[in-house]
């Protein structure tokens, strides 16, 4: 035991001077300040003014390219596509994230002493002019700063889906069909009518048993089983009964390619009679429907003036 307690004391030992340091680590330095300019002129779309900033030999690259001949960005182009990204974007803003905060990093190797590490993350948000495509997304930069406090090098972090959808919002893209007639449109009128006709089991018959339901007037929009539903349905009809139920225009069925998904979306006007003082009350409602394979409803959205039935 003895020998075993002093093994382990040895090996903490060995772990405790084995850690290393390899440089510090700056809350505020010129880099930085460097750095930051250099973002806040690249938002106001000053071309010269962020050129100023870079070395000559400066290149930028994209740090989730998977090309390993990537040459990176020069200098007059990164500066030349500040004056692009200010005309494409309105309310164009790069700022710190919240609770976070450059560092500088001064390393202690050899092949590290003439430069600084400066590492950012930031949120990049703006309106897309021409398309309309939202911009709002983290961003991690690391730069490098050489030793005359210009920016050597920047490598960008960031996700490309939304340049993505702003090159594709540039032309029109079908995505999908649209029915007036389809089996999926003829399933939800068999469910509103059965409705109509009181016939309840009938109704929840086209609903898979895991469909989930969303209220518009609830105001955490948050889905509830059909379990659930049945028991606000039961609420319902001891309050009113439905005396018919007329459909406005006529059922849409949408069918994606994205996603590979289907929809019913429908109009209605549900005609109840309040049973405490025989009220006529009519109902407008909007209902989405979603489809799995089977042609269950897998999802149902309904729109409506909850206070109608106050």
């Amino acid at each position: 035991m003895k020998t075993t307690i002093l093994s382990v004391m040895m090996l903490i030992a060995c772990i405790t001077y084995s850690q290393k340091k390899n440089g510090t680590i700056y809350i505020d330095h010129p880099s930085i300040t460097t750095v930051e300019a250099m973002t806040q002129a690249f938002v106001s779309g000053d071309s010269d003014k962020v050129a100023s900033y870079l070395a000559d030999d400066f290149k930028a690259y994209n740090g989730t390219s998977t090309d390993p001949n990537d040459k990176g960005q020069d200098k007059a182009s990164f500066s030349s596509s500040a004056k692009g990204w200010n005309d494409a974007l309105d309310y164009f803003s790069i700022s710190r994230s919240p609770g976070a905060y450059p560092d500088a990093l001064e390393y202690k190797d050899d092949n590290q002493k003439d430069v600084m590490w400066v590492q950012t993350w930031e949120d990049m948000k703006g309106v897309h002019k021409k398309t309309g495509v939202k911009v709002n997304q983290p961003m991690h930069r690391l730069f490098i700063v050489n030793k005359n406090n210009k920016i050597q090098t920047i490598i960008i972090y960031s996700n490309a889906n939304i340049g993505s959808e702003i090159r594709q919002s540039y032309s029109d893209r079908k995505n999908g069909t649209i029915y007036n007639h389809h089996e999926n449109i003829n399933t939800v009128r068999k469910m509103i009518y059965a409705m109509e006709f009181n016939d309840w089991d009938k109704v929840y018959s086209f609903y898979d048993k895991d469909v989930q339901f969303v209220n518009s007037s609830s105001p955490t929009l948050e889905s509830i089983s059909l379990t659930e539903q049945k028991a606000i349905d039961k609420k319902i009809l001891e309050k009113y009964d439905i005396a018919s139920i007329d459909m406005v225009g006529y059922p849409d069925y949408l069918e994606y390619e994205m996603g590979n998904q289907g929809l019913v979306q429908s109009w209605w006007n549900i005609n109840l009679i309040r049973k405490a003082d025989k009220k006529a009350i009519a109902l407008p409602i909007f209902y989405t429907d979603t489809f799995n394979d089977e042609g269950k409803i897998i999802s149902e959205t309904a729109y409506y003036n909850a206070k109608l039935l106050d």
